[in-house]
């Protein structure tokens, strides 16, 4: 078929030297013009096939037809619905009125309700008592007629006016088709054999290779790209700063808990059992489980004696205790938590507990001492100098938008020696962030319950045009350090930034929500270049 319209074509053009409307083609096999989309369709395929080995041009030409939705088919076939309403009826003197609900066992609910109407608008029906009889003899069924016309033309003599109520009635639909002028090509020719496009033996021993003509090689085609995986920009920016950390000396800590206990993400870190935190407008805590573990023993009563009555130098909160709230289970908000953790263990040796002994394991449970990576040669009283980070996911209730999601990434580190000092921070937060290329930085004087002094790290964003906070800072607090076992001079860095925000600095993203979710475009993601701070 597809060679038979090639044929047609080009012998067409051959007698008459161009075709002005290939509507008026007759297809093989067909008695009538192609004048249907579906017909145009057919000969667009053999335009393109001709079009490649330059025997014809073709220009095309845009048309706005309508088809018969499937109601409108119906209604072609069978009547409008005005008009099987007005068949169903008696005439008027010479029958019973049909009732509306016989009417619709009659002809159908749908048919009767619109069919209805439109019969009382035509007055070919009307009512007595309680049914509805004929009040003409005869009608024609316009609306059967302008479906046929439609169905065979494409369109209505009758004009926009009475295709657009129609359309309104979703009776028609509206297509755009297309028909095509050719002309002759270069290379044109009435022959359809197509060019060679290899040389194989049979041609060379055969010698037809010497007549044959060749298809023409594009050599500035492109190849087909491979399929392959795309690192998602977020984990492009994590292995970086990882590398930073590793680059620095650090040591990376486990943090595959997601879920912890209240103890753990708060109390341990000098949290205050009433801070607004720990409200379920800012924390999600889990209903099944809904308690943790006891914590270690003895630590856990340190704890909570600061807390509630107070100690090294502290008067505490001076807040009743409880334990309820201790053991509720949370996603955790921070990955302190598990810092906290990791600085407990590395504070085994200096309360004398050797690391891996089977009573610390059966006394401590699942926090016990264990061998922290990063730390330096022990002092005499059992301190090791540290180095930890940690890159994972945290969860708060926060109300979304262009900065802020429910889940996101906290980059966390914390560094713990002898005689540490705030100005050590700020000098390490400086050299840290500029490796990272973000070299404009603001530190601003904060609160946290668990560091004492605190600071807010901000840097700004080009695109946005604004400073935008990207990290929180501190010194640890002796009621968090002191109750795991440090000794007094020993001091910790801790901060912590989130990955999103650098991510965004990065690569020019002025919203998060098309980082992160189901508005990110996969495209963007397998284009995302490396990144090089």
């Amino acid at each position: 078929m597809a060679e038979a319209i090639q044929q047609l074509i080009l012998d067409t053009l051959d007698k008459e030297g161009e075709i002005k409307d290939t509507r008026t083609l007759v297809l093989p096999g067909y008695k009538d013009p192609a004048a249907t989309h579906d017909s145009q369709i057919i000969i667009l395929g053999a335009l393109n096939s001709l079009s490649s080995r330059d025997m014809i041009a073709y220009t095309t030409h845009e048309t706005v037809s309508h088809v018969l939705t499937q109601e409108g088919a119906q209604i072609a076939l069978q009547g409008s619905h005005e008009a099987r309403v007005w068949a169903a009826c008696p005439k008027k003197g010479e029958g019973a009125p049909i009732p509306p609900k016989q009417l619709q066992e009659k002809v159908g609910a749908e048919t009767a309700k619109v069919g209805q109407g439109q019969a009382f608008k035509n007055k070919w029906i009307g009512k007595e008592g309680d049914g509805l009889v004929k009040l003409v003899d005869s009608i024609t069924d316009i609306t059967q007629l302008q479906m046929r016309e439609v169905d065979s033309t494409g369109t209505l003599k009758a004009g926009e006016k009475a295709l657009a109520e129609l359309r309104k009635r979703k009776l028609i639909a509206q297509r755009k088709g297309q028909w095509f002028s050719v002309s002759k090509g270069p290379n044109f020719s009435t022959s359809t054999a197509k060019p060679e496009t290899d040389l194989t033996v049979d041609m060379l021993a055969s010698g037809s290779w010497k007549t044959s003509t060749y298809k023409k090689y594009n050599f500035e085609a492109d190849g087909i790209p491979p399929n392959g995986g795309a690192l998602h920009p977020l984990l492009k920016v994590r292995e970086e700063i990882r590398n930073i950390f590793l680059e620095m000396g650090f040591a990376e800590m486990p943090t595959s808990s997601f879920v912890e206990s209240g103890f753990w993400c708060f109390d341990a870190l000098f949290v205050p059992q009433q801070h607004p935190a720990r409200e379920v407008q800012d924390t999600f805590y889990l209903s099944d489980p809904a308690e943790s573990l006891p914590p270690p023993k003895e630590y856990y009563e340190r704890v909570s004696k600061v807390h509630e009555q107070g100690g090294y130098g502290s008067t505490g909160y001076r807040a009743p205790w409880s334990h309820e709230e201790s053991r509720k289970l949370l996603l955790r908000t921070h990955t302190t938590a598990s810092s906290a953790s990791m600085l407990y263990k590395l504070a085994a040796r200096c309360r004398g507990e050797e690391d891996d002994s089977e009573e610390a394991v059966k006394r401590e449970g699942a926090h016990a001492a264990s061998t922290v990576p990063g730390t330096g040669k022990a002092g005499p009283d059992g301190f090791r100098p540290a180095k930890l980070f940690s890159i994972d996911r945290v969860f708060r209730n926060e109300t979304m938008d262009a900065t802020h999601l429910a889940e996101f990434h906290q980059v966390e580190g914390v560094v713990a020696d002898r005689g540490l000092t705030l100005a050590d921070l700020i000098g390490f937060m400086r050299v840290f962030f500029k490796k990272m290329g973000i070299e404009n930085l603001r530190f601003k004087p904060a609160y946290n319950p668990y560091t004492e002094p605190s600071l807010e790290i901000f840097a700004f964003h080009p695109q946005l045009k604004k400073w935008v906070e990207v990290g929180n800072s501190g010194m640890f607090r002796p009621e968090m350090l002191e109750p795991m076992g440090f000794p007094k001079d020993v001091h910790v860095h801790g901060w912590g930034i989130s990955l999103e925000r650098p991510t965004m600095i990065r690569y020019g993203i002025n919203n998060i929500r098309t980082l992160v979710g189901h508005k990110v475009s996969l495209e963007s993601v397998e284009r995302s270049p490396a990144v090089r701070f």
